[in-house]
């Protein structure tokens, strides 16, 4: 079982450790400064982005000395100038400036990183992080104008996913753009999730691939073709690596939520943290509950011992839900910065003995 985690908050960045059966802060970095990516490598390399509004995103890498760095952060190429007909085919409607780093994943060989951004952009590091290079495949792709914002914003890359038994075969999430693949390292590009429905678009696009609301996708790493998703408006499962979906009706008490984690081994174990959706996004009757399926989202339980059940109205955003290597060991935290801990799989949870930020990111180091 996992012996440290790191939480990363609008006002820092927290370790915490297994401490005489108790966890304990161990460690604060960035005090006061917005944390939007973790990543801790298996080697013991720690990353941090953080996003620090005007004076703009900043990467951050502690080697395994324990010795912080900062590296460059991911960049755009200059965009182009506006075509001259307004509202041409060819003018791009969204921004080619970085707005944050929103997900930092491990690429499956020595150096390689992919980071997601806001707006939609892709990265690939080959030299662990100090240097980026921008996807240009995904990012010339006609398709890529029709994505949506994020908010009524820019769209974001919330979820990198690498095959464990292939390191070029990568499946991107995109709120709002779908679910996109690539089976050459980022060469080439084509957009999947067939099967997914999105509630919000007129009826002759709901069932279009791009317009689907991509919140957060997670993998069995022991089983890589199944995926599961929490889409804006519902829970979804693939069986063959994300090509098609099937939708989750059974979850309870909502399907609306942002957060998802799928157990290491176990292809019919996930974790989803509900919400009431769109205007409100608070608990269902202010009771903070996750819910678990054990059968692939035939069935699934409301797992409340040791959250609070009376006035919660902690909202758990899309990379605040994490499980360890062994599946028993689960960490969230809220925008409320409330953080909860389990240790048998989510039946019981206890109350981090901490008044944090609000959080947006939980993260176990790699396997």
């Amino acid at each position: 079982m996992a012996e440290r985690f790191h939480v990363g908050t609008r006002k820092g960045l927290f370790e915490f450790a297994r401490r005489g059966g108790a966890w304990e802060i161990v460690d604060v970095q960035f005090l006061g400064d917005p944390v939007s990516a973790i990543l801790a490598e298996a080697n013991g390399s720690l990353y941090a982005a953080l996003d620090l509004g005007h004076f703009g995103a900043k990467l951050w890498r502690r080697d395994r000395a324990g010795d912080w760095g900062e590296l460059a952060a991911p960049a755009f190429p200059p965009k182009p100038p506006k075509p001259p007909e307004p509202n041409s085919a060819d003018e791009d409607p969204h921004s080619w400036s970085l707005g944050q780093i929103w997900v930092i994943e491990t690429g499956g060989v020595p150096g390689r990183l992919w980071a997601g951004t806001i707006p939609g952009g892709l990265f690939c590091s080959h030299d662990g992080g100090a240097s980026w290079a921008l996807n240009d495949a995904l990012w010339r792709m006609p398709e890529r104008r029709q994505w949506m914002g994020v908010a009524g914003e820019q769209p974001g890359i919330n979820s990198v996913l690498i095959d464990p038994r292939d390191p070029a075969d990568v499946r991107l999430g995109v709120s709002t753009g779908g679910l996109w693949a690539s089976g050459d390292a980022g060469l080439s590009w084509r957009l999947i999730n067939r099967g997914m429905v999105n509630e919000y678009m007129p009826p002759e696009r709901r069932e279009d691939p791009i317009t689907q609301d991509i919140h957060r996708l997670a993998r069995c790493a022991a089983h890589p073709e199944i995926l599961w998703c929490q889409h804006h408006n519902g829970v979804f499962r693939s069986e063959d690596g994300g090509a098609n979906w099937g939708e989750v009706t059974a979850i309870r008490p909502s399907k609306f939520g942002f957060a998802v984690a799928a157990h290491p081994r176990d292809p019919l174990t996930a974790w989803f943290v509900p919400a009431i959706k769109d205007e409100k996004r608070i608990p269902v009757d202010g009771k903070l509950v996750v819910a678990r399926t054990r059968d692939g989202g035939k069935s699934f339980e409301v797992l409340s011992e040791g959250l609070p059940q009376r006035h919660a109205y902690d909202l758990v955003w899309r990379h605040a839900l994490a499980v360890d290597e062994s599946g028993q060991t689960l960490v969230f935290g809220s925008t409320s910065g409330g953080l909860w801990i389990s240790e048998n799989s989510g039946d019981s949870w206890r109350m981090a003995e901490a008044r944090l930020p609000p959080i947006a990111a939980v993260r176990f180091p790699e396997a």
